[in-house]
């Protein structure tokens, strides 16, 4: 593939000897040392034309090496994009007030005129979004170091790796790269040439102003694969090898349908009998306990994105693109985190975190983190004390609810080296879950691979704070609509043929299922908005997944799905939580309220019933589904309880 051909020539430098010359001309010997030893023509071609159009002072290559870690970590200091914590290791970095999520209102696809893009998200014409671009990048890094990286998004040599070309103008983005990311410079040609192509991206934080904000921009270019981010500092409109090139992975899987996904979903290895691993996979939207969940897994492998494909020996591979953790620490704590916690509160463990508070000790403080009550300190808005109100009367939390920490997973105890296998972690469980306060039970299993792909486009949630402005409660379908640049319905389509696909080979087809552990109090007929149960809980709920896939225990089958019987579940709580789960308490957990979880559907059908091009089949399993709960209703009122349906084995 002549990948010159298809990146835009933003700097108006076509040919590696222009790119060359410029380069030569720009760089000092160290540097032109290190861009000798990149064989990949095109992204140098590409390196050249970032340069030329955004004008730096200054060039800097970074090969992964201590010493070019330690000019990274040493110049974000320098540049105030990050402070020194008293704990070792340990910096804080703030994003601006206002720009403490995605952008996604300023987020946009460059699309030509007669292009489908996903109706969830914002498009603009090619032509007219990159003459945007070099207008809001032309010289945007005057007086800074532009920043370029090699990276592999997954392991290397894995089928589903991605090179990714990232330059920048921050050192922040460029730290938290080095900690999410595999640099890979001495690999990056090989696999470039294995694969047949490489991301590109290029942003900068120009002077990072509150009043630059409204210009700020994130565009996407599937045409030539790059992403362009301006004047902005978060990591998740920024650091884009995380979800911009998440959304190209994800164009790349439909276009390859049946054989591959990328997914917004955690891996993870949960212990079974005889001290068997069976490996998860699970998607939830940003907020809705993904991290934690990862957490529960006995062997962690990944967090956030997951990259599928169908092995030859017809099983279900996954990696993870990252090698780290960008994860929000609002209600992290040491009784629902016992993993993570050690490393944000202890010595040894290098963090980068944002937009937290700290405290007059130079301590990271968050909401729900259990360790006190500061009453002074620094946080997303300023200095902060106690009582404090923002301009509408309104509390300031202690910390803003996206407010991250970053780290290599390494760090983790539970760590798997499957991590960097090539050939992926055999995945046998899939998870769907949202924030779903009254309605779904807390685990379900599909009753089909179609019923699981059904499961997946439903998921519901309450806007997180992961994206400026969203409010309420809303579909997030797969939990990746926000990363679907097509047609909705080619992505479904492209789940239904991948799940269903004869390759994948008897006995190792991945049971398909739904959690949610957001459930209240208040929805089974009490007073209260806690949970109906505890966070921690999702262990019994994995626990028991992981043997119902291995049919060491049975199931009663609903409409819209297997649910678990009480004394698996019982037995389940005394051996892995110790404690006790009365019968009381799954009754309310696992009854069918028929008349929510009907609106649930036509919620789906009607949004559903207003995209082009929507498989036929999802419509059937409403129905079948729909149809299913009324038959129920009639025979045993709008309140169906586990005792009154029929024990089978699931299929």
């Amino acid at each position: 593939m002549n990948m010159a051909q298809t990146k835009e020539m933003i700097g108006g430098i076509e040919t590696f000897e222009e790119a060359m010359a410029l380069l030569e001309a720009r760089m000092d010997a160290d540097t032109l040392a290190k861009l000798k030893r990149i064989r990949t023509r095109d992204a140098v071609i590409t390196i050249a034309n970032a340069a030329m159009l955004c004008t730096p002072d200054r060039i800097f290559i970074n090969t992964g090496s201590k010493e070019d870690g330690a000019f990274i970590r040493r110049e974000a200091l320098a540049t105030a994009e990050e402070d020194a914590l008293p704990m070792a290791n340990h910096t804080i970095h703030y994003e601006l007030k206002d720009e403490q999520g995605r952008i996604t209102d300023r987020t946009y696809y460059l699309a030509e005129p007669d292009e489908k893009v996903s109706s969830l998200a914002n498009r603009i014409d090619r032509g007219e979004g990159l003459v945007d671009v070099q207008e809001r990048m032309g010289g945007i890094m005057k007086g800074m170091t532009m920043v370029v990286g090699l990276y592999m998004r997954g392991p290397v040599g894995a089928p589903a790796s991605n090179p990714s070309l990232q330059i920048t103008s921050s050192l922040y983005v460029t730290h938290s790269a080095e900690m999410l990311y595999r640099n890979r410079f001495d690999d990056f040609d090989a696999e470039v040439e294995r694969l047949g192509y490489f991301y590109t991206n290029i942003h900068s934080q120009g002077l990072n102003r509150a009043e630059d904000l409204p210009n700020a921009r994130v565009y996407m270019d599937r045409h030539d694969q790059t992403t362009y981010s301006i004047n902005c500092t978060y990591a998740g409109n920024t650091l884009l090898m995380k979800k911009g090139n998440h959304r190209f992975s994800v164009d790349k899987a439909v276009k390859n349908r049946g054989n591959e996904l990328s997914e917004h979903m955690f891996i993870t290895g949960i212990e079974g009998p005889g001290s068997r691993v069976t490996w998860f996979a699970g998607a939830a939207p940003s907020g809705c306990g993904k991290t934690t969940t990862a957490m529960a897994g006995h062997q962690f492998v990944g967090d956030d994105l997951a990259q599928m494909w169908i092995a030859e020996d017809g099983t279900v591979r996954s990696i993870n693109p990252e090698s780290g953790i960008f994860g929000i620490v609002e209600d992290v704590n040491w009784e629902g985190d016992p993993a993570l916690m050690p490393l944000l509160r202890e010595e040894g463990t290098e963090v980068i975190w944002s937009n937290v508070l700290i405290d007059e000790d130079g301590l990271p403080q968050w909401t729900g983190n259990g360790d006190g009550n500061p009453t002074k300190g620094r946080n997303f808005q300023g200095e902060w004390e106690a009582g404090m109100v923002d301009e509408k009367g309104k509390p300031v939390p202690v910390s803003h609810p996206n407010s991250r920490a970053t780290l290599v997973a390494s760090a983790l105890a539970n760590y798997s080296p499957a991590s960097e296998d090539p050939k992926g972690v055999e995945t046998s469980v899939i998870t769907y879950s949202g924030r779903d306060a009254d309605t779904m039970p807390p685990v379900w299993v599909a009753k089909s691979s179609d019923h699981g792909v059904a499961i997946g486009a439903c998921i519901v949630s309450a806007a997180t704070a992961t994206e400026v402005g969203a409010k309420g409660v809303k579909r997030a379908p797969w939990a990746n609509a926000p990363f679907i640049p097509g047609a909705l319905g080619e992505y479904m389509d492209a789940q239904f043929a991948f799940w269903a696909n004869e390759r994948i080979a008897s006995g190792k087809r991945p049971l398909m299922a739904g959690l949610n552990y957001f459930l209240t109090h208040k929805a089974r007929g009490g007073e209260s908005t806690k949970l109906l149960g505890e966070k921690r809980d999702v262990k019994v709920w994995l626990a028991w997944l992981e043997r119902h896939f291995h049919g060491e225990v049975r199931g009663i089958e609903t409409p819209i799905g297997i649910l678990p019987k009480y004394e698996d579940l019982k037995a389940l709580f005394t051996k892995i939580l110790d404690k006790p789960y009365p019968e009381e308490l799954y009754t309310k957990q696992f009854s069918l309220y028929v008349d929510n979880i009907v609106a649930r559907i036509d919620l789906q059908n009607d949004a559903y019933g207003k995209e082009e091009d929507i498989p036929a089949r999802f419509f059937e399993v409403l129905k079948e589904q729909k149809e299913g709960l009324l038959a129920l209703k009639e025979s045993f009122g709008v309140v169906v309880r586990p005792e009154m349906l029929t024990e089978k084995t699931a299929a």
